[in-house]
C-alpha cells in the first residue's frame, strides 16, 4: 500500500493530506498501470466566503472566518485610524494645592501667617484648590506656606498637591472610522456570547482600555457590544462614540462639537469628518447639562470658579485657575477638570469636565461661534428649559 503525504500552507496555516493508493489487478498481476490520482479537494485559502467557492472548500480557517463575519466582525478586522495627542498638552503654568474641607484662613503677608493674623478666609466646601506660585516656605515655629496666584499665603497643613494621575487623553483620528468604539470605564470580564449566563473568555478590560464595537444585541434585558472575535462585553461598561457624517439639524459650516449625555463622551467634527473624542463628565441630576444646539460665545485661558447651590451652603466649591474653559450656554462651560478623573460618569453641575489635556486640546481647536450640540438618546434628560438654572462647574 502507498501512502501520499502532501503538506502546503495557505494563509500561515499548516495543512495536510494523505492519500492511499490500494494496488489494483493490473499491480496485482505485475503489469505497469498508471498511478490512480488523489482524491478530494482542495481547502480555500482562509478567507470570507459568503457563497460557496468553486475549486476549493472553505473550511478550516475559512469556515471560522465566514462565522465571525456573520456575527458582524469584517476580515481582516481594520484598526482603529487613531492617535494619541501629545502629552504635552496636559501641562499648565499653574500649580495646585488642595485645602482641607474644613477651609483655611488667608493671610496677607508670610510675616501675618507668622504672628495668625489672617487677612480673610476660604470657606469650608467640598471641593477647594488654590493655585500657587511659591511654597511649601517652612517658618521657625516648624509650619509651611503656601504662596497663592493672588498674592495671598495659605497653609499647607493637612492639604495636599493637586494632581492629574493617572493622566487620561482621548484620540485623534487621521480618518473616518468605520466602527463605533469606546473606552472601557472599570475592570470587566468579557464573555463568549451575550447574555449573563453566558460563559467568561477568562480575559478582563480595565479602565482606559479602547475598543471597537462591531454590533451590538440585547440579552439578559441588557445591550451587549461585539468587541472581537466570540468577545462580548455589557454596553454600560463602556463610554461609546458612534462616528456620524451629517451635521445635527441647525448646525451651519461643517465644523461642530456632540456631547453625548448618556454616553458621557465627547467628539469633534470637521469637514464632517470626526476628528477628536474623549470621555467627559456633565452635570449629575439635578444639574444637568441642558440639552441643546449651542455656540461658544467666550474663551478664557483660565477661570476661578466657586458656588454652591444648598442653602447651608454644604457644597459649596472653590476652584481657582480653572483651565482651558469655554462658555457655550450661561455659566455652563467645556473646561479642564484637575480636581477629579471620573471622566464618563456625570460630576459637574452642568459644566463638560474634560481632562486637562483635552480641554487644551478643544481650547485650541476651537473658535467663537463654533456650534455645541448636547444631546442624550437615551431621552431620560430633561428638555424643559425651566428645569435648568445658570450651570456651574
Amino acid at each position: 500500500m502507498q501512502r501520499v503525504l502532501n503538506i502546503f500552507v495557505i494563509g500561515g496555516f499548516l495543512f495536510t493530506s494523505l492519500a492511499l493508493n490500494q494496488p489494483n489487478a493490473a499491480a496485482q498481476s505485475g503489469t505497469t498501470a498508471s498511478p490512480e490520482p488523489i482524491s478530494g479537494s482542495v481547502v480555500c485559502p482562509p478567507n470570507v466566503y459568503t457563497s460557496a467557492p468553486e475549486g476549493c472548500l472553505p473550511l478550516g480557517p475559512s469556515e471560522y472566518l465566514t462565522q465571525i463575519a456573520a456575527s458582524g466582525i469584517p476580515y481582516p478586522i481594520p484598526q482603529l485610524p487613531a492617535y494619541s495627542p501629545p502629552v504635552l498638552l496636559n501641562e499648565t503654568q499653574y500649580r495646585y494645592f488642595k485645602v482641607v474641607p474644613r477651609g483655611a484662613p488667608l493671610f496677607a503677608s508670610l510675616e501675618d501667617a507668622v504672628s495668625n493674623q489672617p487677612s480673610s478666609r476660604l470657606d469650608p466646601g467640598t471641593e477647594l484648590y488654590v493655585s500657587y506660585v511659591d511654597g511649601p516656605i517652612a517658618t521657625n515655629q516648624g509650619e509651611a506656606y503656601y504662596q497663592l496666584r493672588s498674592g495671598y499665603w495659605i497653609p499647607a497643613e493637612g492639604g495636599r498637591l493637586g494632581q492629574f494621575d493617572p493622566l487620561f487623553q482621548g484620540l485623534e483620528f487621521s480618518s473616518q472610522p468605520r466602527y463605533a468604539f469606546g473606552w472601557v470605564l472599570g475592570t470587566v470580564r468579557t464573555r463568549t456570547a451575550p447574555g449573563l449566563n453566558s460563559p467568561e473568555t477568562g480575559d478582563s478590560l480595565h479602565r482606559f482600555n479602547i475598543v471597537q464595537i462591531y454590533t451590538t444585541q440585547t440579552a439578559s434585558n441588557m445591550i451587549w457590544d461585539l468587541i472581537g472575535p466570540d468577545e462580548w462585553v455589557d454596553a454600560r461598561q463602556v463610554a461609546a462614540v458612534k462616528p456620524h457624517t451629517t451635521a445635527p439639524t441647525g448646525v451651519t459650516g461643517n465644523r461642530w462639537i456632540e456631547i453625548n449625555l448618556f454616553e458621557q463622551t465627547l467628539s469633534v467634527y470637521e469637514n464632517n469628518h470626526l476628528v477628536f473624542a474623549t470621555m467627559t463628565s456633565t452635570g449629575v441630576a439635578p444639574f444637568y447639562t441642558r440639552p441643546g444646539l449651542f455656540q461658544i460665545y467666550e474663551k478664557k485661558p483660565s477661570e476661578t470658579m466657586s458656588g454652591s447651590t444648598e442653602a447651608d451652603r454644604s457644597d459649596y466649591y472653590y476652584l481657582e485657575d480653572v483651565p482651558w474653559t469655554m462658555y457655550f450656554d450661561e455659566n455652563r462651560a467645556l473646561h479642564g477638570a484637575y480636581w477629579h478623573n471620573r471622566f464618563g460618569y456625570p460630576n459637574s453641575h452642568g459644566c463638560v469636565n474634560l481632562s486637562v489635556g483635552d480641554a487644551h486640546w478643544l481650547y485650541d481647536w476651537a473658535s467663537l461661534n463654533d456650534f455645541v450640540y448636547v444631546y442624550d438618546p437615551s431621552g431620560k434628560t430633561p428638555v424643559d428649559a425651566s428645569a435648568y438654572g445658570a450651570g456651574a462647574p
